[in-house]
């Protein structure tokens, strides 16, 4: 793909990450383009799983449909929860990732999120530990995707654990790493609630650069069982824009960026 028309499919993709769906019309006109252009690029990014087309209307493909699902719908009610406040915490987290960077993954409902919101982008590097997020870059060609392997250990959940996943990590770099969690407080860290997921999300932790917590607002300043890291090994909190002023000024004195979104 030409670099021209390349650019241009990354503004079509980055319009419809925020907008959720849009015409064609109204991208050749924001991204000041014929509607002719546009339309070959979506049936380019159509070719490419990135896109879907409906009659008049264009959106970003959709989520992966997993098997478990027919039978379990934890995972896909948890999704729901605050769905529009993740999609906004995942394009803040995606602007976060550049060219060339190798990122570490968490299993959770917003870093799938995060994971959705890269499916467009190239030049990257993503670990991971959730069965799921790999799984949403599979009809992908050029995704650079590892799983760090290891076992399953509890229902409902697409966590891998265990001395497989652990030792594949010591071996690994990361450039940023997107941890969700289950509680961030400003004095006992970020926690989970399975001693061994801390294990590894822990041991992501150590070999990053840049520890990138995404959550929205109803896990802040709250603490479940297991600790993974603290606060201050956190670089930036990206949240929604219903958290508590009091907290975000707590977690800034620990001198932890807030990104509210």
């Amino acid at each position: 793909m030409a670099q021209k028309t390349q650019d241009r499919a990354n503004q079509i993709l980055h319009l419809l990450l925020q907008k959720g769906q849009s015409c064609v019309e109204d991208l050749a006109t924001t991204i000041d383009a014929s509607p002719a252009s546009v339309r070959r690029d979506l049936i380019k990014l159509a070719q490419r799983g990135l896109v879907n087309r409906t009659h008049g209307s264009v959106e970003l493909a959709g989520k992966m449909t997993y098997e478990p699902f027919r039978f379990d719908a934890a995972f896909p009610l948890r999704e729901e929860r605050f769905s529009n406040e993740k999609r906004r915490i995942a394009i803040a987290a995606a602007e976060m990732v550049n060219e060339g960077d190798t990122i570490a993954l968490s299993p959770g409902t917003t870093t799938t999120q995060v994971a959705r919101s890269l499916r467009h982008r190239e030049g990257i590097h993503i670990v991971t530990n959730a069965v799921n997020i790999g799984m949403e870059f599979s009809s992908l060609p050029n995704a650079r995707v590892t799983l760090t392997g290891g076992s399953i250990r509890w229902p409902g959940a697409f966590s891998m654990v265990g001395a497989t996943a652990f030792d594949s990590l010591q071996r690994l770099f990361f450039d940023k790493v997107f941890m969700g969690a289950c509680g961030i407080h400003p004095e006992h860290g970020l926690t989970v609630i399975e001693s061994e997921e801390a294990l590894i999300l822990g041991e992501m932790v150590k070999h990053a650069r840049q520890v990138i917590a995404v959550a929205d607002a109803s896990k802040l300043g709250i603490f479940t069982s297991t600790k993974v890291c603290a606060t201050t090994d956190l670089h930036t909190i990206i949240t929604d824009d219903s958290v508590d002023p009091k907290l975000v000024e707590e977690f800034q004195r620990k001198q932890v960026r807030m990104i509210i979104v």
